[in-house]
């Protein structure tokens, strides 16, 4: 097993809690974060809930003591909180004494800037700042230059598998000796943009979301940035770290089926998985919980349900439960906060409650797990399942 990568350090911000202490509490105490819009300026406002942070721009900018005149947008500052948490907790002192990169990843970008003074730049030439941080990798870079870093940047932006794929290429990178050490994740804010698509789609629901029950409706958007410290064992051993867990295997595939839509069969699942298991050298019986992308659409469940039962077998299925009730579907950012509350697992034990689950889904024998409950967990596969069919799976394992 020498191709594990250790993870030294996770940092996190969500609907649910500003650290990974408070999300780990929300998490055991059933505490959801889904809301009614209050800081987002949307007309949906009061009609669509959603899994927003609630910190004005404004407050993250003084957390982070920037200057007033910066042109940061709310993705690279939610960013900037989560990636700062994961180096401290993993120790760092000096982010650049090894080859240390950072592989971040949105979807949203600076959206949610641009489009709030687009039709302004002509008038107001001040706000033209702004047009820079449009871009997906504005981000990363913004959040490198917070953090020191002086090593590789990069950015993946595929959709809502976005910060899987982070992950996974952080420790390729380390496994073939490009890099010591990678800080990986995403991180997405609420934008109109999306808001206003996913419900052109028709996914999103007019309450909270139900992740793998028969009445699903839907999904609730959420914000929400994610880091982890990826280091070789090298390093590890050099530094006497102290590991929180490992990433034992990895998978990515395409069902190259709908830009939207996930195939009846889930093959892009099925394969994902199929190969993060190949990986990492387990068996399937060694996997002791399941984080599903569980994003509480009809066609999402009922594929990656399809697909688990395909890896399994019928009535094999290890024990399950999305998070996204909790947070809502926070698009980049999903993988990887689903890689800490992965790790939260592992490190106590527990599988967290799949809220707001009534009903079993009619076309398979799958129940989620729906209140906290203690296991003894050694290995968690966590998948995280993109538009355009982009579909990645993780292990996180305890040692």
């Amino acid at each position: 097993m020498g191709h594990k990568i250790a993870i030294t350090g996770m940092g996190i911000i969500s609907s649910i809690g500003n650290n990974v202490e408070e999300n780990f509490i929300s998490l055991q105490s059933g505490k959801h974060g889904i809301s009614d819009i209050q800081l987002f300026e949307t007309r949906h406002a009061g009609t669509i809930k959603t899994g927003e942070i609630k910190q004005s721009n404004e407050e993250l900018v003084q957390q982070l003591q920037l200057s007033e005149d910066n042109n940061v947008t709310r993705t690279s500052l939610l960013g900037m909180i989560a990636a700062k948490e994961a180096v401290e907790s993993a120790g760092i002192s000096d982010i650049n004494t090894y080859k240390t990169g950072l592989i971040s990843s949105t979807s949203v970008g600076g959206m949610d800037i641009t489009e709030k003074y687009f039709y302004n730049y002509e008038d107001f030439p001040e706000k033209q700042k702004y047009i820079d941080a449009h871009d997906a990798g504005n981000s990363s870079l913004a959040i490198a230059d917070f953090l020191g870093l002086k090593g590789m940047v990069s950015t993946i932006s595929t959709a809502c598998s976005s910060a899987a794929n982070a992950i996974m290429m952080g420790a390729k990178l380390i496994k073939n000796g490009v890099l010591d050490r990678v800080i990986v994740g995403g991180t997405d804010s609420l934008s109109k943009f999306t808001l206003n698509g996913f419900n052109t789609l028709m996914i999103l629901t007019d309450s909270y979301n139900t992740p793998f029950d028969q009445n699903r409706k839907g999904l609730n958007l959420g914000e929400a940035a994610a880091f982890l410290v990826l280091e070789s064992q090298e390093v590890v051993k050099k530094e006497n770290k102290k590991v929180l867990a490992y990433l034992s295997g990895y998978g990515n595939a395409n069902d190259a089926h709908h830009q939207t839509a996930s195939s009846e069969n889930g093959q892009g699942a099925f394969l994902a998985m199929q190969q993060a298991l190949k990986v990492s050298g387990l068996q399937k019986e060694e996997i002791d919980y399941i984080n599903v992308h569980g994003t509480a659409t009809p066609n999402n469940d009922l594929s990656e349900g399809i697909a688990m039962v395909r890896i399994f077998g019928e009535g094999n299925v290890p024990e399950f439960s999305s998070t996204k009730a909790f947070t809502g579907h926070t698009l980049a950012a999903a993988a990887g906060i689903e890689a800490v509350y992965s790790i939260l697992a592992i490190q106590h034990n527990v599988m967290f409650p799949n809220l707001n689950f009534k009903t079993q889904m009619e076309e398979f024998d799958l129940v989620p797990v729906t209140e906290l409950k203690e296991k003894n967990i050694n290995h968690v596969l966590s998948n995280s399942f993109g538009f355009g069919g982009n579909c990645s799976t993780l292990i996180f394992s305890k040692s």
